[in-house]
């Protein structure tokens, strides 16, 4: 796996009006080279499409779609999220006053000595403050 994908990237991929060039580099990478991410991405990724349905951003068929293009994609799901879900993963949640799914995708880069590829400001902070290396400027 060449990174850990973040869900911030993966929406930002999926709505055209997020969607940057950094953003498309970061799913060339993941087209040709494939991503890691936690147990709970599946979720985070499915509750936000349904919110964006929910609030009419989104129709139902998009979402079907949506999923079935991520589903193509070489993401691999790390089986070992929950065995640290109330060790190290609470602790970086604590110590970078993350929320403990954010505290996830950072743990896990960690843990696998692998890069971040994440849009929101605060993990992209704890993750330059724990040293690990982020995919691009802004993705």
């Amino acid at each position: 796996m060449s990174f850990v994908l973040d869900t911030s990237v993966t929406l930002a991929w999926i709505y055209p009006d997020e969607t940057t060039d950094a953003v498309r580099q970061v799913f060339d990478v993941v087209a040709s080279a494939g991503a890691v991410v936690p147990a709970l991405w599946h979720l985070e990724v499915a509750n936000s499409l349904t919110i964006g349905m929910r609030r009419g951003r989104i129709t139902a068929p998009f979402r079907a779609a949506a999923l079935s293009d991520l589903a193509r994609l070489e993401i691999s799901v790390d089986s070992e999220t929950d065995a640290h879900a109330w060790s190290s993963t609470l602790r970086l949640a604590d110590q970078f006053q993350l929320t403990v799914y954010d505290a996830a995708y950072l743990e896990l880069a960690q843990r696998r000595l692998l890069p971040l590829a994440s849009l929101d400001v605060e993990l992209r902070e704890a993750a330059r403050t724990a040293g690990v290396k982020l995919l691009g400027r802004s993705a």
